[in-house]
């Protein structure tokens, strides 16, 4: 795998992680490559404005440095398939992360050796009357803003609908099965299924999560609600708005050591 060009994306705030950035960027200008941080580094490093500014530097690979927070802010900003190292610096449990600082110099050799493999992820995004809004890699929430009634729900999958009256409705891809889905009852599923996860948020009758193919959903609301990507961006609904979910054609690229069956599942300590 070329490493001529690569981008480092790091945790706000974390000084942790802003160290962790100089010193990989150190590393990988020692291995020839082009440098593009969003923080000063170092004279070999290239200092862009926002993730966004880097979707123009035809990266080979974009390391992430924090916890799942950070990759899915780099997730959605470069919105691309540029393969993303993911390293757990100051994050919890770093379910989405691949390795620690510990592991870089042997990650950096690997991966110039072209012993890695790549694992694609299903992200998906929601538009209202034609606006599309930023993807979402884990899951899209979709919930009454009001706090006095609860909302009726439609929700349009193929040809099948289902109407009931709840707080709001999670559509999360395998990725995001093991996030708040799950906490609500949803199914884990594997990483590298292509479906989506519809699952309730409580519903007046019990409702189970329903696993759909990843094609087109659509959600009404008797209220005004908001759509929450990957609990980082708000957008808002109105009334009788479609709120509709696809699948982004462009998959989010991780760059694997090892092969992993469920390895989120390893994460949580099952």
């Amino acid at each position: 795998m070329r490493l001529d060009r690569v981008g480092i994306v790091s945790k706000i705030g974390s000084s942790d992680a802003e160290a962790a950035s100089v010193a990989i960027a150190k590393k990988l200008a020692g291995l020839g490559s082009e440098v593009y941080t969003l923080v000063p580094t170092s004279p070999d490093s290239v200092e862009v404005g926002s993730i966004e500014d880097m979707r123009d530097a035809d990266l080979d690979m974009l390391v992430t440095l924090g916890g799942d927070g950070t990759t899915l802010r780099a997730t959605r900003g470069i919105d691309s398939e540029v393969p993303m190292l993911t390293v757990n610096v100051g994050g919890n449990r770093g379910i989405l992360s691949e390795i620690t600082m510990e592991d870089m110099d042997s990650a950096l050799s690997q991966i110039s050796k072209g012993n890695i493999f790549l694992d694609r992820r299903v992200r998906v995004m929601a538009s209202i009357r034609g606006q599309e809004f930023a993807s979402a890699l884990n899951e899209i929430y979709i919930g009454r803003t009001t706090l006095t009634k609860t909302s009726e729900f439609k929700i349009k999958f193929q040809n099948d609908t289902v109407k009931q009256k709840m707080d709001g409705v999670i559509v999360a891809t395998p990725s995001g099965s093991t996030g708040h889905s799950f906490s609500l009852g949803g199914p884990i599923l594997h990483e590298s299924l292509d479906v989506l996860i519809i699952t309730p948020v409580a519903p007046v009758f019990r409702l189970a999560s329903i696993v759909v193919p990843d094609e087109r959903i659509e959600i009404t609301s008797s209220h005004d609600c908001n759509v929450v990507m990957d609990a980082q961006v708000v957008k808002t609904a109105e009334v009788g708005d479609a709120i509709t979910i696809t699948r982004n054609e462009k998959r989010a690229v991780f760059v694997r050591l090892k092969k992993s069956g469920l390895r989120q599942m390893t994460k949580l300590g099952f």
